[in-house]
């Protein structure tokens, strides 16, 4: 191997391989990006080898192992992210295993690490009524409100991620019948969500007062900054917490502890379970790849009704002796009980 294939070999996988022939999103590069300077900053402070140093050699199964100890060790990282970071990792040893085709036991080595199982949290997800109090907290009143409450409305209405929604353009809605939003989902995929009842004049009317209703804004941000730049997914979530903080105040017992632009996803996924479409139909309306994600939200909702009938359950039957007929019987008690001692 030569002493510099390794800025070489990880320059192509994020130029070439991960932008151009996987086309996966912004958010996935940062991430593998952020693994890498990790990786890099671990093997400079701890194993003393200098970027520039850096070659294939060094990128090994007990590297990559003692890597992710240190992130959880010296770092503080938690099961998830160092899961994160094994996950780009694999990502780089499955593309060099085409491309350096004679090292492929040190690229499957890296492979065979497991990613460490990590508690499964229940789904985060609003009540309809919660939803509904969520939205009545933003004022009408200003252009602000205006933009918050599409924006809002449009996160929960589409079950768009929340970097599908940043990312959309006024082109990207079909505002005449029949209506839905076009979402780009990870990888590029496209997915054609349809648009129903208020949330269509609702979003008529931003466009008009935003002039995004004209030919030259189609490529346009469809939710902007006051700048009038591009909002970011921080942002989204920002504005989102401040709403929430109010509703949480107006109605606390229609809210958990706190929320993310993600939940909007999760509820509009458990309100159509509720309304019962198909898990197949929702697959494709949230954009999962395998029906496997979106089972999750069948399992939420079974447990939902599970701890309901438990809440609402009576006991009813009388009382019932539950000793057996040899714990009746006190000589056959005592001869158990010294079985233990002899």
């Amino acid at each position: 191997m030569k002493t510099n294939d390794f800025s070489k070999y990880l320059s192509g996988f994020f130029t070439e391989y991960l932008s151009s022939e996987r086309g996966v999103s912004h958010n996935t590069i940062r991430s593998y990006s952020e693994t890498f300077a990790a990786f890099l900053d671990y093997m400079g402070s701890v194993q003393h080898v200098a970027a520039e140093r850096l070659t294939l050699n060094h990128l090994t199964r007990k590297s990559v192992g003692s890597f992710l100890d240190w992130l959880q060790e010296q770092k503080g990282s938690k099961d998830s992210t160092r899961n994160q970071r094994l996950a780009a990792i694999h990502a780089f040893a499955k593309y060099m295993q085409y491309e350096d085709v004679a090292h492929l036991e040190q690229w499957q080595s890296i492979l065979s690490i497991k990613i460490k199982k990590t508690v499964k949290r229940s789904v985060n997800f609003l009540s309809t009524e919660g939803i509904k109090a969520l939205l009545e907290q933003i004022p009408q009143e200003t252009r602000t409100g205006r933009r918050d409450l599409a924006m809002i409305a449009l996160l929960y209405g589409s079950g768009a991620r929340v970097q599908e929604l940043v990312d959309l353009t006024p082109e990207d809605l079909h505002l005449d019948n029949p209506c839905y939003v076009t979402l780009f989902g990870k990888g590029q995929k496209k997915r054609l969500i349809p648009l129903q009842g208020q949330l269509i004049g609702l979003l008529k009317s931003y466009m008009i007062e935003n002039r995004l209703d004209v030919l030259s804004a189609n490529h346009q941000p469809l939710f902007q900054n006051n700048r009038g730049g591009k909002l970011t997914t921080a942002g989204v979530a920002y504005i989102l917490s401040q709403y929430f903080a109010m509703a949480k105040t107006a109605h606390p017992e229609l809210f958990p502890e706190r929320i993310s632009p993600h939940s909007l996803r999760h509820s509009k996924a458990m309100h159509l379970l509720q309304a019962g479409v198909n898990l197949i139909y929702i697959r494709d309306i949230l954009g999962h790849v395998s029906i496997q994600t979106t089972e999750i939200y069948a399992r939420a909702d079974s447990k939902q009704k599970r701890l309901a009938l438990e809440s609402a359950y009576t006991d009813v039957l009388p009382e019932v002796e539950n000793k057996t007929s040899w714990e009746k019987d006190s000589d056959l008690r005592m001869w158990l009980k010294s079985l233990g001692k002899q």
